[in-house]
């Protein structure tokens, strides 16, 4: 049976796991949390099952209340694999020794997904502009800061592209998961809130009433779909039954088994996964360096002169960036 750990965060969700070393046969899974623990274990259980019956590892969920809590994990080694956003997974790779091997697919076949801003239904704001005016009358949700669509992806193309620090305009910021965003919305608890679209689809399911009462009002670029990040140190005999497993479930079998697989990842939101790499990340870190280009030229801290000299600095690793991007197929 597969084991869980559930409720930490952060440090503490690291020191809450056995400080012993882990049996060559066992596997730490993390995940982060864009919906409520209880949410997350009824899509991610059976494809964990799964995992563990294809590939005799012993594995075990990890579930912290936010995304440090499994980045922090993987850094101590106390998580070897875990599905994270694009922020997230870059933050991974930077400083908890990950590295990406596979991409999600999204089940309707859309080549990622994208950020969102919703309101009630009912409410008198009608688009972006509406919520910018800054006379800290709007309560927002804001995500997770490690999240690529709750965080990210509006601070650097809302907030950043126009100058706005969110808690200078708002009333009040909260940071919390996108599932509890959308329902801070549904209740009327928000004015106003970053989502994003597999979110949106997974709450017409889990809370139809909620999902029926949130109106869109604004859609990123898209965002690269979401990686599988495995430590880099991880045994190769376990990386070698991990990557066959997840590139080939839902794809080799019976019809029958293959449909079952395939009704699993649904659940998940996904179709079979695809080989990735850390090349995925490129345009997350572009987008982070522009983020901090803009909060550069607004900072009114900073001489024009102190100004310039960072810019063409983060404009230089974005360039080099770029030019990787261009070296590879595809990208």
């Amino acid at each position: 049976m597969l084991k869980k750990l559930l409720g930490a965060t952060g440090l503490a969700a690291v020191m809450a796991l056995s400080t012993s070393a882990f049996a060559a046969d066992e596997l730490n899974f993390g995940i982060i949390s864009t919906e409520s623990s209880s949410n997350l274990q009824t899509i991610w259980e059976p494809w964990l099952d799964a995992m563990e019956a294809e590939t005799g590892l012993d594995v075990t969920a990890f579930y912290a209340s936010d995304y440090a809590g499994v980045i922090e994990a993987m850094r101590f080694d106390k998580v070897q694999v875990a599905w994270f956003g694009n922020k997230s997974a870059m933050e991974a790779v930077d400083r908890s020794s990950g590295e990406v091997f596979a991409q999600t697919v999204d089940v309707e076949g859309n080549p990622g997904y994208w950020s969102l801003i919703i309101v009630h239904k009912d409410s008198e704001f009608q688009t972006l502009e509406d919520i910018l005016t800054c006379d800290k009358s709007i309560d927002f949700g804001i995500g997770d800061p490690n999240s690529t669509s709750g965080f990210l992806v509006p601070t650097t193309y809302i907030f950043a592209a126009n100058n706005i620090t969110p808690t200078d305009c708002f009333s009040t910021v909260r940071n919390a998961s996108h599932e509890a965003n959308a329902m801070a919305v549904a209740t009327g608890q928000v004015h106003a809130a970053a989502n994003n679209t597999e979110n949106m689809r997974r709450l017409q399911v889990t809370a139809p009433d909620a999902y029926a009462d949130i109106r869109v009002i604004w859609q990123s670029p898209l965002i690269p779909s979401d990686p599988l990040v495995w430590r880099e140190d991880l045994d190769a005999d376990i990386k070698a039954k991990v990557y066959t497993f997840v590139m080939t479930y839902g794809r080799n079998g019976s019809a029958e088994e293959v449909a079952a697989a395939r009704e699993v990842m649904a659940a998940l939101g996904w179709a079979p996964f695809r080989p990735s790499s850390d090349a995925q990340l490129f345009p997350i870190r572009q987008l982070a360096l522009n983020k901090e280009i803009l909060r550069i030229q607004g900072d009114e801290n900073y001489t024009d002169e102190e100004k310039q000299e960072q810019i063409v600095a983060l404009q230089e690793q974005s360039d080099a960036i770029g030019e990787l991007m261009a070296s590879i197929p595809n990208m």
